[in-house]
C-alpha cells in the first residue's frame, strides 16, 4: 500500500527551486537570491522530500534538472515575478515602488540629474551597480542600459540614441586625467595617452573634479561635457568610441505599470540628451 505525501511544499521553497531552475546551476541561484549555498541545497533536498519527487541529478559538474524538474520549472514560469510583485507592493504600501536601474556611471548621472523630482510619481529610482547584461535577465534589476542589444529572449529591449565622446578641459590646461581602464573609453586614453596622463582616481566624479581643477583633460561622453560651464571641448568626437545604447528590461516586467512609467520617463530623457 503506498500514501500520498501529506506534507505541502513551501511557497518560498518553490520560488527558490524557479530561481535555481532559471539561473542554471546552485550557485548562480545563490548569488541572485542572496541565500547561502548550503541553506540552497538544503532547501532544494526539503522541496525534493515534500513532493516525494527527485528535481535534480547531481554530479561532479553541480545540479542538472531531471524530467520531473524541467516540468515543474514549466508550471512555476511566472511565480517568481508574482512574489517579487507582491513584495513590492507590500513593501511600497502607500508610497511609490522602487524601480531597480543599472547603468554606467555618466547615464546615472544624467539619468538622476534630469529626473525631476516628483512626489506623486508611482514609481521611485533605486539605482544598482551596472554589472552583466545577465542581471536585468534574472531579475537583479529592472531596467538596464547597455551598450549593445541583449541576446536574452527572454529580454526586451529599446534603442536609444547613440553615445558619443569628446576630450574635455581647460583652454591652455595639457595632460589628461584618468580612471582605471576599465571601460572603453579609459583603455582608448590609456593606449594613445598613457604617457601624458597627469592625475588619475578610481571614481569618475573625483575625475571630474580634477580636471575642473586644472589638473588635465578628460575623456566624457559628449551629453555630459556639452553641458558643463567649468570646461570646453577640446576635440571633435572619437570615431574609435561611439557605440549604441539600448534599454533593457524583461519581457515580462514591462507592462508592470511602474516599470513602465519608468521606461518612458528614461527613454525621454536619454533620447533627448
Amino acid at each position: 500500500m503506498s500514501f500520498m505525501n501529506e506534507t505541502q511544499p513551501s511557497l518560498d521553497d518553490l520560488v527558490l527551486f524557479a530561481s535555481v531552475a532559471q539561473a542554471g546551476s546552485l550557485s548562480a541561484a545563490s548569488r541572485s537570491t542572496g541565500i547561502p549555498l548550503p541553506t540552497l541545497s538544503r532547501r532544494m533536498a526539503a522541496l525534493e522530500r515534500s513532493l516525494g519527487r527527485t528535481l535534480f541529478q547531481r554530479g561532479p559538474k553541480g545540479y542538472a534538472l531531471t524530467a520531473d524538474g524541467r516540468t515543474l520549472s514549466a508550471e512555476l514560469t511566472g511565480l517568481s515575478d508574482t512574489r517579487r510583485k507582491l513584495e513590492r507592493w507590500l513593501a511600497a504600501g502607500d508610497d511609490s515602488t522602487p524601480v531597480r536601474i543599472t547603468a554606467g556611471f555618466w547615464t546615472s548621472r544624467q539619468i538622476a540629474r534630469a529626473l525631476p523630482p516628483d512626489p506623486d510619481r508611482a514609481w521611485q529610482p533605486r539605482f544598482v551597480p551596472a554589472n552583466a547584461m545577465l542581471d536585468v535577465a534574472r531579475r537583479e534589476a529592472d531596467i538596464g542600459i547597455r551598450n549593445a542589444p541583449p541576446d536574452h529572449a527572454w529580454l526586451a529591449r529599446q534603442q536609444l540614441a547613440p553615445i558619443q565622446f569628446a576630450i574635455y578641459g581647460i583652454p591652455g590646461i595639457r595632460g589628461f586625467v584618468a580612471s582605471l581602464p576599465d571601460v572603453p573609453s579609459q583603455r582608448w586614453l590609456h593606449a594613445n595617452y598613457g604617457d601624458a596622463i597627469k592625475a588619475s582616481a578610481s571614481d569618475p566624479r573625483l575625475c571630474l573634479d580634477l580636471a575642473e581643477a586644472g589638473h588635465g583633460q578628460i575623456v566624457l561622453p559628449t551629453f555630459v561635457g556639452d553641458g558643463l560651464n567649468t570646461l570646453a571641448r577640446q576635440s571633435e568626437a572619437i570615431a574609435d568610441l561611439q557605440h549604441d545604447s539600448w534599454l533593457v528590461v524583461h519581457q515580462d516586467a514591462r507592462h508592470d505599470p511602474p516599470i513602465r512609467a519608468a521606461i518612458d520617463q528614461i527613454v525621454s530623457i536619454l533620447m533627448t540628451e
